[in-house]
């Protein structure tokens, strides 16, 4: 008498049993590794494809799962497009899932951006890696300079004080008080120190392990060295070979912001997938692009109306810079010229349009700091899957960690309190930018809770 044969098994990772007639099935489950990236696709662009395919090969990952920015990003501002359809940008281009980071960590600063990222990544419990773009491209100096900060000394923190005090911005202050602290201890191997705590890309990678060490995360990172063109290059990079040129998100959002017809669409063709191109093509002046002064009618209303006090109630908006505020006459300045005025020797730009964005967002200091004491994240809110990656969204709720919110409709029954207020946070920040792009362009967008998961 014959009959199947049934392999059971755990999972010892995921502590999952499975019951398959297939013993390929069990090794390729043992052997599937995961690989997480974090993200902002603003907009999608060959450096990102790039990305993507490094990622998997020098980790061996079958899947990629990325955590991206929603409607709002870490500059300061909205994404040029919105996020439902860079999603489908990163599905089309070879992300097996795509979670938003929340609202509240996606527009903070690189250590609250790196925090809630990793903290979401790690608590999916199905990643094996982290794979990040880096100017310098070597863990070693990263992870050392993450220990730092982790663990500053004494030296240090009286060093970054001074350095602030006598009016540097704060990046600025902390290079020069790493370099100096370097130095002393001769633990510096490499004479472009400076240089490499002051460039962006560096800066996220080394915030990417400090939280990794923070949250104890079994994560293991990789830098991946940024190629061709640097992170606030203005102008397209057109060394490269044809249709395969890599150029900066800052050069191609501002051919997108500027262009005037399809016509002046074309100099990106080649720094883009040809699918994000057709995207580009088929809906210019339809549903994108978006930037901060489409949104000065709700910045200036929020900054009259509310008190002194109010404002600095806000992350990132301190009572001086909310002083600086109610003594200009904002009504008469674009919020480029608005931010400039606001702006200190010790504040950078980014930090003022972060605090604006916050304004109108509602995100205030004791929300934000609340979550911080307690889970820093509440859910896992799935943008988008590929449909061969189904299976991973089963493993990480059979988890039992993170909740999966794929119905918003749903969220009430899976979360707490302070999960729901953030997640309230995500919605209104999309309606808000929906609301927006109607504005400019009358086109309809689904609101959050009728829109669902991307499928590809």
């Amino acid at each position: 008498m014959t009959g199947k044969i049934i392999y059971i098994f755990l999972d010892m990772k995921s502590n999952i049993v499975y019951n398959l007639e297939n013993k390929l099935q069990v090794e390729g489950i043992l052997n599937m590794k995961v690989v997480g990236v974090i993200t902002e696709y603003n907009p999608f662009h060959n450096g990102h494809k790039h990305h993507i395919e490094e990622a998997k090969k020098i980790t061996g990952a079958d899947y990629v799962i990325a955590v991206m920015s929603g409607d709002f990003v870490q500059r300061g501002g909205p994404a040029v497009i919105s996020k439902h359809d860079r999603c489908m940008m990163a599905l089309n281009n070879g992300v097996d899932l795509v979670f938003e980071l929340p609202t509240c960590y996606a527009t903070g600063s690189a250590q609250y951006f790196a925090l809630g990222a990793i903290s979401l990544l790690s608590q999916l419990n199905i990643v094996d890696y982290l794979c990040f773009g880096s100017e310098y491209g070597s863990i070693a100096h990263l992870e050392d300079l993450a220990n730092l900060f982790n663990n500053p000394t004494e030296d240090f923190q009286s060093l970054l004080y001074s350095y602030i005090k006598n009016g540097m911005t704060y990046p600025a202050a902390r290079a020069m008080a790493t370099k100096h602290i370097l130095n002393e201890s001769n633990n510096i191997k490499n004479s472009d120190m400076l240089s490499i705590i002051s460039q962006p890309n560096n800066i996220l990678g080394i915030e990417y392990i400090r939280a990794l060490l923070q949250e104890k995360s079994s994560i293991k990172p990789y830098a991946i060295k940024r190629q061709n063109a640097n992170y606030h290059d203005k102008e397209l990079n057109t060394s490269n070979n044809l249709n395969n040129a890599i150029s900066s998100a800052t050069a191609i959002r501002s051919i997108l912001e500027n262009a005037k017809g399809l016509f002046d669409l074309s100099i990106i063709q080649d720094s883009v997938p040809k699918n994000v191109y057709d995207y580009f093509t088929d809906n210019h002046n339809m549903t994108y692009p978006v930037t901060i002064e489409n949104f000065s009618s709700i910045i200036k209303y929020k900054l009259m109306s509310e008190s002194r006090d109010e404002l600095a109630q806000y992350v990132d908006l301190s009572s001086d810079l909310a002083d600086r505020i109610k003594n200009i006459s904002i009504e008469n300045y674009s919020i480029g010229q608005l931010s400039q005025m606001i702006k200190t020797k010790n504040i950078t730009l980014t930090r003022v349009n972060r605090a604006l964005i916050h304004v109108i967002l509602n995100i205030k200091k004791d929300d934000f700091n609340k979550y911080l004491d307690d889970k820093i994240i509440y859910y896992a809110r799935l943008l988008g899957m590929n449909k061969n990656a189904s299976h991973l969204i089963r493993r990480i709720k059979d988890q039992d960690g993170l909740p999966v919110i794929t119905k918003l409709s749903r969220a009430k029954d899976q979360l707490d309190g302070l999960g729901m207020q953030m997640l309230n946070q995500d919605i209104f920040a999309s309606h808000i930018y929906n609301q927006t792009i109607y504005e400019l362009y009358r086109t309809k967008l689904a609101n959050e809770y009728k829109r669902g998961v991307c499928i590809l």
